[in-house]
């Protein structure tokens, strides 16, 4: 059976992704486009809850980065490194939701939890996005 990821789309002012299945090199790019269209149709914040999502690959990593880069202003790091030199910037518009501990550890361990928010639950999480 090939490896799968769902995207279930749920509208609003964050728009949320929830993802289930795998996210590793033949899924990557299923995400990536969604995001890439979702953006060019005026998304501005995004949130992706994890609960579903049984593995994480490096693929899969690269694809978060580059949603964190998409997704996030370089005036807004700019800014951030200017103002708090050192500091590690954690972006607004791209947060992560309700990890399982395998998806948390290897997003702990390859220090994405450095700059991309993770929260417990989705209503956590959209509560810290800026109104």
């Amino acid at each position: 059976m090939p490896d799968t990821l769902t995207i279930t789309k749920i509208a609003g002012r964050v728009t949320v992704f929830q993802l289930a299945g795998k996210l590793d090199g033949q899924t990557n790019e299923t995400l990536l486009e969604t995001v890439r269209q979702e953006q060019a149709a005026g998304m501005r914040f995004l949130l992706l809850e994890l609960q579903g999502l049984e593995m994480i690959t490096s693929a899969g990593l690269g694809a978060l980065h580059n949603i964190y880069k998409m997704l996030t202003p370089r005036e807004a790091i700019e800014a951030w490194e200017k103002e708090k030199h050192g500091e590690p910037y954690k972006s607004a518009y791209f947060k992560l939701a309700g990890a399982p501990p395998n998806v948390y550890y290897v997003l702990n361990i390859a220090g994405f939890l450095s700059n991309i928010p993770i929260y417990p639950d989705s209503q956590q999480a959209l509560e810290s996005f800026p109104q």
